[in-house]
């Protein structure tokens, strides 16, 4: 299983604890020293399973909109988006829980138009208000039929957004474009004329699940576009 860089010095400083602890560095023995070794192991194998960045692969139909987080999908709505699609999109939400990958990948092919970062609050990230008061970093991709935009929101215990793409860059659907640490939440919006192919409810696979289908055509090629810079930035 590949690990995110991101996750690196994390994963290296939980093994070594966890190293100390079976080596006997740690100064408690008995059954406290037991316990944290297990501990410890636990904590371990936990950010392991967490930075971990399976492969993805998008369906064979291009028309369809892939997931741009895993997770459960907990709300669909109508609702005004007035940065950029600057129109009445439907939105839906994505409930990142801290067992879920918390990569975020593109849902469609096209160039990035627009990107802003908003610093906020660190709310349960199921909450309505967090897509307004929390930390959060947009991404706005502009197709033929349309635009969309991703949302990267922070949650209760994330507290760094990384966003990859800048705008002019062209990115792929199932590509990545970024990493919410630990609990959080990516909102998507998509035009009205887009048809939605999940409820609420649902599962979703991170650059896998369809979950929505745009109109028939072709999709921007995205001509004169850079291409994605893979290095990750603080959004």
């Amino acid at each position: 299983m590949k690990l995110v860089p991101e996750g690196y010095p994390f994963v290296g400083g939980t093994l070594l604890l966890a190293a100390a602890a079976w080596l006997g560095l740690v100064p408690v023995s008995g059954l406290i020293g037991l316990l944290l070794n297990a501990v410890f192991s636990a904590l371990a194998l936990f950010v392991l399973w967490f930075f971990r960045d399976p492969i993805s692969r998008a369906p064979a139909d291009a028309a369809v909109v892939v997931a741009p987080g895993e997770g459960r999908v907990i709300d669909i709505k109508e609702m005004h988006e007035p940065t950029f699609l600057q129109a009445t999109a439907r939105r839906i939400t994505i409930f990142l829980s801290v067992f879920d990958v918390h990569v975020q990948r593109a849902p469609v092919s096209g160039v990035v138009e627009h990107r802003s970062y908003k610093p906020g609050k660190f709310a349960v990230a199921w909450l309505e208000k967090a897509s307004e008061d929390n930390e959060q970093a947009s991404l706005g991709i502009a197709t033929a039929q349309g635009k969309v935009l991703v949302r990267q929101i922070a949650g209760l215990v994330a507290r760094r957004i990384v966003t990859d793409p800048h705008e002019g860059d062209r990115v792929e659907r199932s590509a990545r474009i970024g990493i919410i640490r630990f609990g959080s939440r990516v909102d998507l919006f998509v035009p009205l004329d887009w048809e939605i192919t999940c409820k609420v409810g649902d599962r979703a696979r991170v650059g896998a699940t369809a979950l929505a289908r745009v109109p028939a055509g072709v999709l921007a090629s995205g001509v004169g576009a850079h291409q994605v810079r893979t290095q990750g930035v603080r959004a």
